[in-house]
């Protein structure tokens, strides 16, 4: 297989969590929330906007932005977004979802390699990625590429995500933290195998492989900076918003999952913040 094939599966698997993800049951991501409460955001977007600060009147864009929940909620605090995805499904269940729940909010599928040619270029104020979407991709230097040429000078990407310590444990251990996969960036992705995803769904997944690149902390900072951006804020946080270590974390009220034991002896996830040059 090459990157393509790889790129390909991924999109397949993805097309097929969106309608589960987005079940109207209760199931998934609860989107009957934002459609009965228009006031409803995220639990991403709420645990993001002390960081993210005052968003008003900004024009943003979220990159794979999967069904458009956090999307909505970025428009709840007062941006004009846009939302991108590769697969057609997020996209179409997105659209979906924001006209049930009455939110302007537009939706373009494209794979976020090709975003600068299908949105304009220096446009937006701010770049938005949330958990769960760097992994996806082979290369960060090439999404760094993208975010810096979609940003307008003086504009500020907002990214939180799954800290690479993370990606490189061992899930399948529930005992005690052991690092097993690649930290730092490789050629060739981990293949996984799995008909369940991340929320419960009312039935399981039959496009069932996916690849996975793991990207360092260093590395995703220097591509950023080799791309003409400035470093704001860090921050690495003891949270994620999944239950991404089975048997070894607890689920607080505020939709994040922690370590049960052994609080504090790795990062979970972090927040970073840049700026590009006015």
């Amino acid at each position: 297989m090459n990157t393509s094939d790889y790129l390909a599966a991924n999109e397949a698997n993805w097309d097929n969590r969106a309608p589960l993800h987005a079940a109207r049951d209760g199931s998934g991501y609860g989107v009957d929330t934002y459609i009965d409460d228009q006031a409803a955001l995220s639990d991403v977007v709420t645990f993001d906007r002390p960081l993210l600060g005052d968003i008003r009147g900004l024009t943003a864009v979220h990159l794979q932005c999967h069904i458009g929940t956090d999307t909505i909620s970025l428009a709840r605090l007062g941006a004009t977004v846009t939302g991108l995805d590769f697969s057609g499904e997020s996209v179409a269940e997105a659209r979906k979802l924001a006209a049930e729940a009455g939110d302007a909010v537009e939706f373009v599928q494209s794979d976020v390699h090709r975003a600068l040619d299908v949105l304009p270029a220096g446009a937006f104020d701010l770049v938005y990625t949330g958990v769960g979407a760097l992994c996806w991709l082979p290369r960060v230097q090439d999404w760094a590429r993208v975010v810096a040429g979609l940003l307008a000078p003086g504009g500020t990407l907002h990214l939180r995500e799954a800290h690479p310590t993370l990606w490189a444990m061992d899930e399948s251990v529930t005992t005690d933290l052991t690092l097993r996969y690649p930290y730092f960036e490789h050629v060739e992705p981990l293949e996984w195998d799995d008909t369940e995803t991340y929320v419960e769904t009312s039935t399981a997944l039959t496009s069932t492989k996916t690849y996975e690149w793991n990207h360092s902390l260093g590395e995703i900072i220097t591509a950023l900076i080799d791309n003409g951006l400035r470093i704001e804020t860090l921050v690495e946080h003891q949270s994620v918003p999944w239950e991404a270590l089975p048997g070894q974390m607890t689920l607080g009220e505020d939709g994040e999952w922690r370590l049960t034991t052994r609080a504090g002896v790795a990062p979970l996830s972090y927040t970073l913040r840049a700026v590009k040059p006015a």
